[in-house]
């Protein structure tokens, strides 16, 4: 059996892809990695919100997985729209990296309590709690591959960047960490620090198993279950600063998820705890009780205010 694996051609894309491979390969798989380039790829001097927030690293790949040139394709779980296209599937988790947020600079003494720092970030999650937290942090947009990002950094664009932990770990950057940010005021987007493995309906059910099996980890699949159902209630796209982490504690799950407006004036957070078996109702209540506490009035802002940007 051979298993042609899908991925983006950026340095952390292909880390995943390799990482996929490696268990395949050790279960006995034959494999075959393709690069795609993907719209969010060829597109970096907008915003995400303006290139249009669902399927901007996953529509190209999806359009093989489709003909059959691929069998899988691996994602970052936190680049995954809520609600897939019909005919697609996430079968497959793998454990979670460490979820949080870090900030990464050249100077060692830099951190979010500097004045007049200047850090570098696209993700409107993270632009929104800056705001809400820091509000003397001025933010510039900074995209591209991890490399690019950095050496936009070191050429002078800001004095830091603020990242996900996984990928700067994934890449060897650990030493340029100077502030590994707590979750409780950075709770990071849904699905950051897992790698998702997304098929098409036609893949055969033998592969599918073969998959499942070699690569995912039960845990983060409860823990991403219940968050992907939050997120897929609030309605909210990758240019949405909704947040939310499910974390499992001794034999329940436990789910803080929320939302920020664009200023950072508003934050609703709210926590729900639940049995592991619950994990998708779970993620469907938390939504409910954010978006009845004013969340819907925040999120019905947030996306005027982006559609006439």
């Amino acid at each position: 059996m051979k298993i042609r694996i899908g991925t983006r051609g950026s340095k952390l894309a292909l880390w995943q892809a390799y990482f996929v491979e490696d268990k395949l390969v050790a279960a006995g798989v034959k494999t075959e990695i393709v690069t795609i380039e993907t719209k969010g790829d060829k597109i970096l001097d907008v915003s995400i919100s303006k290139i249009g927030s669902k399927g901007v690293f996953t529509e190209e790949i999806e359009e093989q997985l489709a003909n059959g040139a691929i069998d899988i394709a691996v994602h970052s779980a936190k680049d995954m729209q809520s609600s897939l296209p019909d005919g697609f599937e996430l079968i497959s988790f793998s454990e979670r990296e460490l979820a949080n947020d870090v900030l990464i600079s050249d100077n060692k003494t830099t951190s979010l309590n500097n004045k007049d720092l200047v850090v570098g970030t696209s993700s409107n999650r993270r632009i929104a709690t800056l705001k809400h937290f820091y509000p003397h942090i001025k933010t510039v947009p900074v995209r591209g591959n991890l490399q690019t990002r950095i050496k936009r950094m070191e050429e002078g664009a800001c004095d830091a960047l603020l990242l996900a932990y996984a990928g700067v770990h994934r890449m060897g950057y650990d030493d340029k960490i100077v502030q590994k940010l707590s979750l409780t005021e950075f709770t990071p987007a849904v699905g950051q620090g897992s790698v998702a493995i997304e098929v098409h309906k036609g893949l055969s059910k033998a592969k599918k198993d073969l998959v499942r099996k070699a690569l995912n980890h039960e845990p983060t699949e409860v823990c991403l279950l219940a968050e992907r159902s939050f997120l897929k209630t609030m309605d909210g796209g990758c240019s949405i600063p909704v947040f939310g982490l499910a974390q499992i504690k001794d034999d329940s799950l436990q789910m803080t998820g929320g939302i920020t407006s664009l200023d950072g004036k508003e934050m609703i957070r709210k926590v729900f705890i639940g049995k592991l078996k619950d994990a998708k109702s779970i993620g469907e209540k938390l939504a409910e009780e954010v978006l009845s506490s004013g969340g819907d009035r925040i999120l019905k802002s947030i996306k005027t205010e982006l559609s006439n940007q």
